[in-house]
């Protein structure tokens, strides 16, 4: 028998995007009902799925929903990174959202469906009972996956394996019950630098770690991203003071550099990927330290004791080797649409570069407009970069979206109250001169700043 959901909002995707939607959906609509269906056995997402030592790359503040600060807003007290947020890990990330189902499931009016598929045509099915519900015309569908990260542990590698190579996930590095007298670690993302640090901590010697690395990635400082406006906003002032001084984007990245906002592991070399993950200058040393650096493009083949490049190279390896996959393709870059469309509200960032925030606002512009084309005028999208131009295209955009909605006052007044929105002054912030200065050097250089980016975006 089928069942009918009687809900407003069927949103497909109980990862960090759809319950930040959700969140603030009903929070600021007092009658929105609500259903969220996963086909995973929780909410949280990949983070269900992910490598054991992973953590949040950012503070913990600008992650997740906006009625609950994640982790707390805690400071770590010890360790290379004393002053700073505290980065979450996975368990208490999938903690974090587990909590945050019972709060909505306690609003009487959200269910959360796990351990179920959205079939396409209204119709949601149990993947573990094979029951059916369907959801009204009426019911809005939110697209929450579109952006959907793809991670080692539900991806094959991107290359062929031969039977007598040793290869295993980044996840399975931590079961390995014999040390092999070489690791190969491939990938160029945060999954893969995450990966060599893991290994370096456990003592293995840099000696013993290849790291196959198809690109050179930039990252940003992790000191300057942090939830204080009087740090964070110097971020975009150097940003677009640095587009406005530059004729190229290679010369942007340069100046940033120079500044301190971004890093590259190796200085001898132009980076020419800028997902721009976060990244501790302690971990950067200990990335500097492996030297064996293989940068024949991507992997085609590994057989035992060889490496296969698709530019037709091969790179002899240790018979033993354990080969590390981190090549997944982790954040999507679709095309972008508009966010609300007559089928569906697709969820997309918004601001540059923080998912959690995009999905909030859009929660809550869903929750207090009511006219779609004025909803996407106040939320264009935004993307996540991944070449240099995707990278000036997605702050071009993400600064323009942030003037829409911030010349609304009941927006502005909300989003300085929300953890996940990075560049929020709190309403109890008690000011102080590098606040004061830090707001002046951005409001100086944002117009000619958008403008130089726009144009070298355009440059490719």
């Amino acid at each position: 028998m089928t069942r009918t959901l009687d809900v407003d909002y069927l949103v497909v995707g109980a990862g960090a995007m759809g319950m930040g939607f959700a969140d603030t959906l009903v929070d600021h609509d007092p009658t929105a009902r609500v259903a969220i269906v996963d086909r995973r056995h929780g909410a949280g997402g990949h983070w269900l799925e992910d490598y054991p030592f992973v953590r949040l790359h950012q503070a913990s503040s600008f992650y997740g929903v906006a009625s609950s600060v994640l982790a707390g807003g805690r400071r770590q007290d010890s360790g290379p990174e004393a002053g700073l947020q505290v980065r979450a890990s996975q368990p208490e990330i999938v903690h974090y959202y587990a909590q945050q189902v019972e709060r909505m499931r306690a609003t009487g009016r959200v269910e959360v469906m796990t351990g179920c598929d959205y079939r396409g045509d209204r119709t949601i099915v149990s993947r573990i009972a094979g029951r059916e519900w369907v959801v009204p015309d009426r019911c809005r569908i939110v697209n929450a996956h579109y952006l959907a990260p793809s991670i080692p542990a539900e991806t094959s590698a991107p290359f062929a394996v031969a039977d007598d190579a040793r290869v295993v996930t980044v996840n399975d590095v931590v079961r390995l019950e014999e040390a092999p007298s070489q690791y190969v670690v491939v990938g160029s993302g945060k999954t893969a630098t995450d990966a060599c640090v893991w290994l370096l901590g456990q003592g293995v010697d840099p000696g013993a770690i290849c790291w196959v690395r198809p690109r050179e990635p930039w990252m940003l400082n992790r000191a300057l991203i942090q939830p204080d406006p009087a740090v964070y906003l110097n971020v975009p002032a150097a940003m677009f003071e640095a587009a406005a001084a530059s004729s190229t984007l290679d010369e942007v990245f340069l100046r940033l550099e120079e500044s301190g906002v971004m890093l590259r592991i190796d200085r001898s070399l132009t980076p020419t990927m800028a997902k721009a993950p976060t990244l501790g200058h302690w971990e950067l040393e200990l990335l500097r330290s492996i030297e064996d650096v293989v940068r024949h493009g991507h992997l085609a083949a590994v057989s035992r004791g060889r490496l296969e490049f698709r530019d037709g190279s091969s790179v002899q390896v240790a018979d033993d080797a354990v080969v590390v996959h981190c090549a997944a393709d982790g954040l999507k870059n679709p095309p972008l649409v508009p966010i609300w469309r007559d089928d569906d509200i697709t969820l997309q960032p918004v601001r540059a570069g923080f998912p959690c925030f995009g999905a909030a606002i859009t929660g809550y512009v869903e929750a207090t407009r009511h006219d779609d084309a004025e909803k996407n005028r106040l939320c264009p999208p935004s993307r996540y970069g991944n070449s240099l131009a995707q990278w000036a295209d997605m702050n071009v955009r993400g600064a323009r979206a942030s003037m829409a909605f911030g010349a609304e006052p009941d927006i502005a007044e909300w989003a300085n109250t929300v953890a996940v929105n990075p560049a929020r002054i709190p309403p109890d912030h008690p000011g102080s001169q590098a606040l004061d200065l830090a707001r002046e050097r951005l409001a100086a250089a944002t117009a000619p700043g958008i403008t130089a980016l726009a144009a070298l975006a355009a440059q490719g």
